[in-house]
């Protein structure tokens, strides 16, 4: 909701543990509190930006009034929900279609067809040469730094400067590529080279019925 021009594709999962007459009602649940959602969101903005508007000293609130019209202005596309059994590989395979789809729609994505510079794929092909290699650790994870220099290795990559390789990381990060978290200051120096690692971790720690599941042990 925060990001300009976002497009959110919901999805419905565990479709196989629901008769298949409630998956068209449970669809139509979710759009319509998706609707309602984004109503009382957009309700609530016009709310907080009268009351900056009416205030007695509205001058001391300017910069609390342009983040509000900034939110205001940010357009959210919600695609129809795909409804998938995740214990299926032809729904996945379907939903892989469907995103693909949706992503190569330039009315929604008009960069889609934007041409990247050979030195963005030049250091994707690198980094996929060094997640791959055998010293690779099996976290993936590496430091900025020292990927810089492994990078720098290559013969027509010996002049990548660090402020273009932050560049290239954040597209690499956004295509899925990698995971690099420059937000947060204790892993702003970090590059997880095997995002499935991450996935892999979050997979132990965040779980569907975890509690039961402990509660279950004597």
């Amino acid at each position: 909701m925060r990001v300009p021009n976002s497009v959110v594709l919901p999805v419905g999962t565990h479709v196989d543990c629901c008769q298949k007459e409630d998956v068209e009602v449970k669809r139509r649940d979710i759009t319509a509190k998706i609707v309602a959602m984004l109503a009382e969101r957009k309700s609530n903005l016009a709310h907080f930006i009268d009351n900056l508007e009416g205030s007695e000293e509205p001058e001391f609130y300017v910069d609390q009034w342009e983040r509000l019209k900034e939110m205001e202005s940010c357009t959210l596309t919600i695609l129809n929900l795909v409804a998938v059994n995740c214990t299926d590989y032809c729904d996945i395979k379907k939903l892989e279609a469907t995103i693909l789809e949706h992503v190569k729609n330039e009315e929604l994505f008009p960069e889609v067809t934007r041409v990247l510079p050979p030195v963005y794929r030049q250091v994707e092909a690198a980094i996929v040469d060094i997640a791959q290699s055998e010293e690779m650790a099996g976290h993936g994870m590496m430091d900025l730094q020292y990927l810089l220099s492994k990078l720098c290795q290559w013969k027509h990559l010996a002049n990548l400067g660090r402020e273009l390789l932050q560049d290239i990381l954040r597209y690499l990060h956004r295509i899925g590529l990698v995971v690099w978290y420059e937000e947060i200051k204790h892993l702003e120096s970090t590059v997880f080279l095997q995002p499935t690692f991450l996935i892999t971790m979050f997979k132990l720690l965040v779980r569907y019925r975890l509690v039961q599941q402990l509660e279950s042990i004597s």
